[in-house]
């Protein structure tokens, strides 16, 4: 039996990464769900009208830096879809202090690679100190009907 079809919004994202599930797999349904499975309009607005959550006692961390990443994501996405951004993600609370910048590659220890992140990352990420690449939400769905 298959379980009712329940979109991965962002606010889901976040409230499955503080469960303790891997942020990746998280953000990897929500990016399906945007490209792939609700890709008109009212669906991708769907899918991030609702706030994130940082619970209260939640010190300057790991989930904060995943609450960054997830205001970053919802800006970048609509901008690149021509989408009205949501207006809770200017919220202060999701840009990191610089001390506390998230680094999303795993060979970010070394520095050339940090520089090539801080340069390349997408303004939204980088307003919030989180360093990506530039292909952070590569469409694949585009390639598949290309």
């Amino acid at each position: 039996m298959f379980a009712i079809d329940t979109p991965q919004t962002i606010k889901k994202v976040l409230q499955d990464i503080t469960n303790g599930d891997d942020p990746w797999v998280a953000i990897g349904n929500f990016s399906h769900d945007w490209y792939g499975n609700y890709p008109e309009t009212a669906q991708r607005l769907g899918l991030v009208a609702e706030p994130i959550e940082i619970p209260e006692a939640v010190e300057i961390g790991e989930l904060q830096q995943w609450a960054a990443f997830c205001a970053a994501s919802v800006e970048y996405l609509c901008q690149q879809a021509s989408l009205p951004v949501p207006s809770w993600v200017e919220n202060p609370a999701y840009i990191l202090p610089r001390e506390h910048a998230l680094y999303t590659s795993p060979l970010a220890y070394k520095q050339r690679v940090r520089e090539r992140l801080e340069q390349e990352s997408p303004e939204p990420f980088k307003k919030r100190n989180v360093f990506c690449s530039q292909r952070v939400y590569a469409n694949k769905y585009e390639r598949l009907t290309a």
